[in-house]
């Protein structure tokens, strides 16, 4: 970090050097005593003894005074040391030479390679697109995953989220949409770890290489030992460099959050560090806000597309949690993980049922897979309702008609399970992508009762429907 101070950009109309001195530190918050100026909100400041401690102007306190969060650990700083003002916020590398690049916050790279040449710096605050700039055009994003592209169909240029507790699959999900997608999108992909773990990060950045799509990709980090400065900001950090190739390089831009809860939570514990009365169960009273100005700046403009999916982690399972329910409003595509189907087996543990998406209409996906995702909902639908008479009574009093449903309901929850190439060294099962049309010709045939003299085994994580059919399959 050490190379950081150089890269500010000064404003040429003020003075070179504004010098203030620490008056009060606790803990990340840090008040700092200016003479001459005081430093504009979302400035950063530089103090330690090789400036190494980076801070970032919050709020004013009066005519000489602000209050500032730490973006780096503070160990050794002390009352009465002078902190440098850079007279500019939090600046991001952008340009062709960030391809292939694993950068920290400030845009320092973390992947053992020389800093990239030829890059320019932006600051990471900006307001979204007008009205006026966005684009209108609807258009179905296929991931290779059936439950997904058959009842929670994408939107390319929208905001997809994968909700759900701890341990249900969610990065697992997202990694795989990575490799699925990756390959295929023809645009640049840019992966955003906010608060997540490090060695996931590692783990991704080596699947990557090994799978030759880099060279298409940017990563940045925050990681969930860093500070709530600073994992607050790498999500903005992370959608100007996405901002710059949709506006600048006229690109399609494939942008993977993971977490979205942790930029929430970061800006929970910062509010609380500031002081700030909390609002309900705990969190900011800022927080729609805050989330908005990152959402929002998720776009489909003229010039391109930002298609977006983020894991949001839901605390306790409680999708009634403030942090859920704000960020559904974003979200043209909900996809909500169940624990009880991941204790059943059925991965992906998507909740057919809860989930949801707004392309899911016959004008975008047309007439034949809308219907076919309503009957396949409605007869999930049935079954659920008849699982308390199965538990209390059992299959056999059911009426022939309901036995029918709950075979079939059966058979399509075996049907839309799928292995995993990002799963394949533990299940032992080779990946699979799946066509949308294979996924709905299965969908299909199991609702017109093809298969029901086939276990509902030999229909457990396959692929396309017709190795059900294999004799290995049958007999499973």
């Amino acid at each position: 970090m050490d190379d950081y101070p150089d890269r500010t950009q000064r404003s040429s109309a003020l003075p070179a050097t504004n010098i203030g001195n620490v008056a009060v530190v606790r803990g990340s918050v840090i008040d700092v005593y200016f003479p001459q100026r005081l430093p504009h909100i979302r400035n950063l400041l530089r103090t330690g003894e090789q400036n190494h401690i980076i801070l970032e102007v919050l709020t004013q306190l009066d005519a000489q005074r602000v209050r500032a969060i730490a973006l780096t650990p503070t160990a050794g700083l002390a009352r009465g040391m002078v902190v440098e003002d850079t007279g500019a916020p939090l600046m991001a590398p952008v340009g062709h030479s960030i391809l292939s690049r694993m950068f920290d916050v400030f845009g320092n790279p973390i992947d053992l390679l020389p800093p990239p040449e030829n890059v320019e710096w932006r600051s990471v605050h900006h307001a979204p697109p007008s009205l006026s700039c966005r684009s209108t055009h609807s258009e179905v994003f296929i991931t290779g995953i059936k439950v997904i592209d058959v009842l929670v169909p994408l939107e390319r240029g929208g905001k997809a989220g994968l909700f759900g507790g701890a341990g249900v699959g969610k990065t697992v999900l997202l990694t795989e949409m990575i490799h699925n997608m990756v390959g295929h999108h023809h645009g640049v992909s840019l992966f955003c770890g906010i608060g997540e773990r490090c060695r996931e990060g590692e783990e991704l950045y080596r699947e990557m290489r090994d799978a030759g799509v880099l060279p298409g990709m940017v990563m940045l980090f925050g990681q969930m030992n860093e500070l709530p400065g600073c994992r607050a900001r790498v999500g903005h950090a992370a959608l100007t460099m996405a901002e710059y190739f949709r506006d600048d390089e006229k690109r399609d831009v494939l942008l993977l959050i993971d977490n979205i809860f942790r930029f929430i939570q970061a800006g929970a514990e910062i509010s609380g560090l500031m002081g700030q009365m909390p609002s309900r169960l705990g969190y900011q009273p800022t927080m729609s806000t805050e989330l908005a100005q990152l959402e929002e700046r998720i776009a489909n403009t003229t010039a391109g597309a930002i298609t977006s999916i983020q894991a949001v982690y839901v605390p306790a399972d409680d999708f009634t949690d403030p942090a859920a329910v704000h960020t559904f409003s974003h979200l043209s595509a909900s996809i909500v993980l169940s624990r009880k189907r991941a204790s059943e087996g059925l991965f992906p543990a998507v909740d057919p049922l809860q989930s949801s998406s707004k392309m899911l209409t016959p004008g975008i996906v047309g007439e034949r897979h809308y219907h076919l995702a309503q009957a396949v909902r409605r007869t999930l639908t049935q079954y659920e309702d008849l699982k308390d008479i199965i538990a209390m009574l059992g299959l056999e009093q059911l009426s022939q008609e309901d036995r029918k449903v709950v075979l079939r309901a059966r058979r399509l929850e075996r049907f839309l399970t799928q292995p995993f190439y990002t799963t394949g060294q533990f299940s032992g099962m080779a990946g699979k992508t799946v066509s949308l049309d294979a996924a709905l010709d299965g969908c299909e045939r199991i609702l017109n009762d093809e298969f029901k003299d086939y276990p509902e085994s030999a229909l457990y994580m396959i692929g396309a429907i017709d190795e059900a059919k294999r004799p290995e399959a049958s007999h499973a």
